[in-house]
Order: C-alpha cells, then sequence, then structure tokens
C-alpha cells in the first residue's frame, strides 16, 4: 500500500512557498462527508499554516465525487483562483459503480489539468473500505487533503 510507510501531513514548511498570494478554491463531495470533511480540514489547516489568508480560500460543495470535474472547471474559470483542491471520497461497494466513479473522476481531473491553465488537485480518497479512508482523512496515516493543500501552493507557485 503507498501510504503504509508515509505521514501524508507531513511538509517541510522552510521548503513550501509562502501562500499568503494566492488564491485557493477547493470543492467538496458531500458524499462521505465523515471523511470529505476531514479531508477538507486537513487542507485549510496546510494552507493557513503556510500562509494563505482565509479570505483567499473559497469551497463549493458538490452531490459526489462524480461532479468533481464540472465544479473544479466551473471554479477554475469564473473564481481567479491560483489553483483547485478537488475533495472526494469513493469507497468500495459490491457493484462496479466504483470502478465507473473512480476512473471517471480521475481522468477529468486530469483532463482540466490539459485543458485549463489553473492546477487541479486530485485529492480523491478510492478506498476499499470506511477504515482506509479513515486512515487517511487524519488517521493513522495522516490527511491526505494536507499533502493535497502542499500540491496546491506548489503547483499555485510554479504558475507565477
Amino acid at each position: 500500500m503507498a501510504t503504509a510507510n508515509k505521514n501524508l501531513s507531513i511538509y517541510d514548511k522552510a521548503k513550501i512557498p509562502n501562500a499568503k498570494n494566492f488564491r485557493f478554491g477547493i470543492v467538496v463531495s458531500e458524499w462521505n462527508t465523515e471523511i470529505t470533511e476531514g479531508l477538507y480540514s486537513g487542507a485549510i489547516d496546510a494552507l493557513l499554516d503556510c500562509g494563505a489568508l482565509e479570505s483567499n480560500i473559497i469551497r463549493w460543495d458538490v452531490p459526489g465525487s462524480f461532479e468533481l470535474t464540472y465544479g473544479c472547471k466551473k471554479m477554475a474559470t469564473t473564481q481567479d483562483v491560483d489553483a483547485v483542491i478537488a475533495i472526494g471520497s469513493v469507497i468500495q461497494g459490491e457493484t462496479k459503480h466504483f470502478d465507473f466513479v473512480c476512473s471517471a473522476t480521475a481522468q477529468g481531473i486530469k483532463d482540466l489539468n490539459v485543458q485549463l491553465d489553473t492546477p487541479v488537485i486530485f485529492c480523491v480518497l478510492t478506498d476499499n473500505n470506511i477504515q482506509q479512508s479513515r486512515e487517511r482523512s487524519g488517521g493513522k496515516h495522516g490527511n491526505k487533503g494536507t499533502e493535497a493543500a502542499i500540491a496546491a501552493i506548489q503547483m499555485a507557485s510554479l504558475g507565477k
């Protein structure tokens, strides 16, 4: 497992650009809110810790992970942001629905990164069970939201 020996919340603040002058968009799936709210908290905490101003962070909610692509596209094209973070959680069920949603969401976010000048950071957990999701949204493996925020700062800086 990729996160087995890694804490997703660890970063070296001295190596991260100051985020004070950047604007960030965060689009959050309302599906699996226990997980997505944990990811959102990790992202917000890291952005603020690295100098982002609360007034420069915009949050939009969408119904599920599948809708993240559209929400991120609208955020990037209408809100004058330097980076967008897509936060979602898809947990394996008994049908192939999981495969279709995960694939379409990953492909959609990748497409936005090719088509737009604003980076869109993929912070969508695609786990086998709720316990894995909890471990990656503030549990024993840290918080993927934190990792996504750091990536957003780095990509925003790259774009300047």
